[in-house]
């Protein structure tokens, strides 16, 4: 178990590049199963979760050259199907969230997928039915061994269908789209998530050759086709980390310029950091954080009553930046109340931050209270673990700004979603040591 020493309480300043996204990733790379061509992706993270993906995808046969940093071809024409039933894929696929994402291409192309029940952050409840409801209503039939957690679709031909989604949900609707572009007949999913993420599937989905139309709705009809070609991908920006470098700059009281962040893909990220009163400047295609070095504030309602900050699917505040916007309270003017609808222990970690001082009141597991310090009290180091990657990352931001010297244990947590985050954060004044 590896593990950080953080010094806090040092200003940074610098500018820092966003990383590849690591939620359009661990889709983008599943979709290379649905053709024999090659296709090149770049800008892909080099993070544990995405790499653990790419080994699974090499396991599955797929041929994988590395060109440069951040850029593959990836040439699934000799799929071992094999390893699906092995019990070395049921270990290796459990270890992974995005591992479930396979199943859909690897149906629409060769009439049959498996998986064990995925892993993942603790956060609650992570249901997959949407998936496998999809599956079914595309003609796919479906079973589920108890015993091993072994979930398994298979159809002859998928055929085309109307369907209602129960949950928007980001992973299934890109399951279900991978699924459907090779189905028999014209597919409609309404209700079908629209992150931006996701667009960037249906657009690469487009260019090889599918004809899917709605992109950035919630309603997305598709005609299936007999195959699909090779394209060539970039990844977007990663939005949750550049969230978490804005949250970073305003702890620390800190000057920097996030580069390159794909402005008209943020969504409400700069506005709901501008509602807790910090300063996000657009630059070109850059955000500037000036150093906030009286402090920020949160503004209220028009009625004067308490700022709430609650997730939604999109175009709604994504759920994985409740953790940084609740960290950064800890030290603005003023209270906030933040709702996490989605995941009922994501909050679980404010115990945490409590123990360094910050002012929290845990109202349900789905909402807390924050009474921000104003920075007139500094959070206190302490030693704790990391539960999972977003709370992670939201007590190293709490470290960096906190007086003393604190330990962050089963940093392997922050490690699946951020990029050499202690060399990056080294490089413009962070004060971070990694002990193996």
């Amino acid at each position: 178990m590896a593990t950080f020493i953080i010094e806090g309480q040092h200003q940074l300043k610098g500018s820092i590049q966003p990383q590849g996204a690591k939620n359009e990733a661990l889709q983008i790379l599943c979709a290379v199963l649905l053709t024999a061509e090659e296709i090149t992706i770049n800008n892909i993270p080099d993070i544990v979760d995405v790499n653990k993906l790419i080994d699974l995808l090499r396991k599955l046969g797929v041929k994988i050259n590395k060109l440069e940093k951040g850029s593959y071809t990836f040439k699934a024409d000799d799929v071992n199907l094999k390893y699906l039933e092995s019990e070395a894929f049921k270990q290796d696929g459990k270890g992974l969230r995005g591992s479930i994402m396979i199943v859909g291409p690897l149906l629409a192309r060769f009439g049959k997928g498996y998986i064990p029940k995925p892993g993942g952050d603790k956060i609650g409840r992570r249901r997959l039915d949407t998936h496998f409801e999809g599956f079914i209503n595309l003609g796919a039939s479906f079973r589920y061994n108890k015993e091993d957690h072994f979930y398994g679709v298979e159809a002859k031909k998928l055929k085309g269908a109307y369907m209602l989604l129960d949950e928007a949900s980001v992973t299934g609707t890109a399951n279900i789209v991978m699924a459907a572009v090779l189905a028999e007949g014209r597919t409609t999913i309404y209700n079908a998530a629209c992150e931006p993420y996701l667009q960037q599937l249906c657009k690469m989905l487009n260019r090889m050759g599918a004809k899917i139309s709605g992109i950035g709705s919630n309603m997305l009809i598709i005609d299936g086709v007999d195959e699909l070609g090779g394209t060539e991908h970039r990844m977007l920006p990663d939005m949750i980390e550049i969230g978490s470098w804005i949250g970073l700059a305003a702890m620390t009281k800190s000057e920097l310029t996030i580069k390159n962040v794909s402005w008209n893909d943020l969504g409400l990220i700069p506005n709901v950091f501008r509602k807790l009163g910090i300063t996000v400047e657009q630059q070109g295609d850059d955000i500037h954080i000036p150093a906030h070095t009286e402090g920020y504030e949160i503004q209220n309602f028009i009625d004067g009553s308490i700022l709430t900050i609650s997730d939604a699917p999109w175009p709604g505040f994504t759920p994985d930046l409740l953790s940084i916007i609740l960290v950064v309270a800890t030290q603005a003017r003023g209270s906030v109340l933040i709702h996490q609808k989605m995941f009922e222990s994501r909050l679980f970690f404010v115990d945490k931050l409590i123990d360094m001082g910050a002012k929290i009141i845990l109202c349900d597991p789905h909402r807390a209270t924050v009474i921000g310090h104003d920075f007139k009290s500094s959070l206190k180091a302490t030693t704790m673990s990391s539960p999972d990657i977003r709370a992670g990352v939201s007590l190293l931001i709490a470290a960096l700004s906190a007086k003393g010297t604190s330990t962050i244990h089963n940093i392997e947590q922050i490690d699946r979603g951020y990029e050499n985050i202690d060399e990056r954060l080294r490089a413009i004044g962070a004060k971070i040591t990694r002990l193996n």
